[in-house]
């Protein structure tokens, strides 16, 4: 008889090893970010799921999928002060970023949408109409995210030794919603959602947090790719620190205010390092 926590072993030693393997092969050959595998995977699932109970989403539901996912293509094509990797090596130009991005977004929404619909653990108040739960969570995500935000520019300070070089604020509030819409959707949603999708009748009562903190862990390790070849160790302490002060917040606040106000935090921690030139 299958003990109730193989399956949860199982998906710790996968998610392990996709860290090992892609740092073995970054250590060999030009390897996709760590970001990227995880966010494909993630956009996969997301798409499983849809193909499965797309019939069960409701216009609303699409709606709010192809808003996020139309601001953030088209907030790509003007923005200046984010400039991600890009993306597998191949799409370098921000028109290709936005398609990719926009799509990654709308995809992974309509897939945590559709596994909220079943009972999911983060819940878009957007989707449902529920106007007052989003701005209260828009409020308390913004509140507690302000001050650690100001404690992020002074840490980046300190740790690149660079001086705060102040950018165009109105550029900051547009580029800092691409990382904070679409990290939280993909990781705060889709990817919570569907590992809770996996662990939810081995692990019912525990399911819900077992797999939050994962994909906690998971986005919070996933920002040192270069580090972890260069100092492993020094990677994993950065990674604990990042999750603990960067990463349980939006991780509690998606859970009991609603992932709008995940991405509120998310967003504001980016506004003001991109604001300082960081």
């Amino acid at each position: 008889m299958k003990n109730k926590y193989t399956t949860l072993l199982l998906v710790i030693a996968a998610i392990i090893t996709i860290f090992l393997a892609r740092a073995v092969m970054a250590s060999v050959i030009p390897a996709p970010r760590t970001f990227e595998i995880f966010d494909i995977l993630a956009v996969a699932g997301a798409s499983l799921v849809l193909l499965k109970s797309h019939r069960h989403l409701r216009r609303g539901d699409w709606t709010t999928a192809l808003i996020l996912g139309a601001v953030i293509g088209a907030g790509m094509l003007f923005a200046t002060l984010f400039t991600p990797y890009p993306f597998l090596g191949i799409v370098h130009d921000n028109i290709g970023q936005a398609w990719v991005r926009g799509l990654f977004t709308f995809l992974a929404t309509l897939g945590g949408l559709a596994i909220m619909g079943q009972g999911g653990p983060v819940q878009l108040h957007a989707a449902n109409g529920n106007w007052k739960g989003m701005s209260r969570g828009i409020l308390i995500g913004f509140f507690i995210g302000l001050p650690l935000a100001v404690f992020n520019v002074f840490a980046l300070q300190f740790t690149q030794r660079q001086p705060i070089q102040w950018q165009h604020p109105p550029s900051a509030l547009l580029d800092a919603l691409q990382p904070g819409i679409t990290e939280e959707v993909i990781y705060r949603f889709a990817t919570w959602g569907l590992l809770w999708l996996v662990l939810r009748n081995d692990l019912p009562t525990q399911a819900v947090w077992v797999t939050g903190l994962l994909v906690t862990l998971i986005h919070g390790y996933a920002h040192f790719d270069d580090l972890f070849l260069q100092s492993p160790l020094t990677a994993l302490g950065m990674g604990a620190i990042i999750t603990l002060l960067w990463g349980l917040p939006p991780m509690l606040l998606a859970r009991h205010q609603g992932l709008e106000s995940a991405i509120t935090f998310h967003w504001i921690q980016d506004v003001a390092r991109f604001v300082a030139g960081f």
